[in-house]
């Protein structure tokens, strides 16, 4: 039902900037939950924002004051802003979308995920 595409990504020196973007297609009135994920070479995939439809965020606590998380009011672009980044923050970024009211009517409570974008901050 939601097909997800991020972009944005780079390689980018520590201390610098990326904004990522996540665009949602399918036949969706809306999408509930929209969030950000990243997963590090070796390491399990990680929550890093999320952002309800009514607008409620949370983040993780290593990228607070760093990281801001948007999206459109039409709720179908994802947008996370990225500042000072570390070496740390190296890794793929995912999009994530939860909680579709289909076109049609019913409601998905699956997670869908996009492809994810790299993110290479260098020291």
């Amino acid at each position: 039902q939601v097909h997800l595409v991020e972009s944005g990504g780079g390689l980018v020196q520590a201390g610098g900037s990326l904004r990522l973007s996540c665009t949602a297609s399918g036949s969706f009135s809306y999408i509930e939950d929209m969030a950000w994920y990243r997963q590090a070479p070796g390491k399990q995939r990680e929550f890093v924002a999320s952002i309800t439809r009514g607008g409620r965020i949370e983040y993780v606590d290593s990228v607070k004051n760093r990281f801001t998380i948007s999206r459109t009011s039409a709720g179908n672009t994802l947008y996370l802003e990225m500042h000072s980044l570390k070496p740390d923050d190296t890794a793929v970024y995912f999009c994530s979308a939860e909680g579709v009211r289909s076109s049609a009517g019913p409601y998905y409570a699956n997670q869908y995920w996009g492809q994810g974008t790299q993110v290479t901050v260098s020291s």
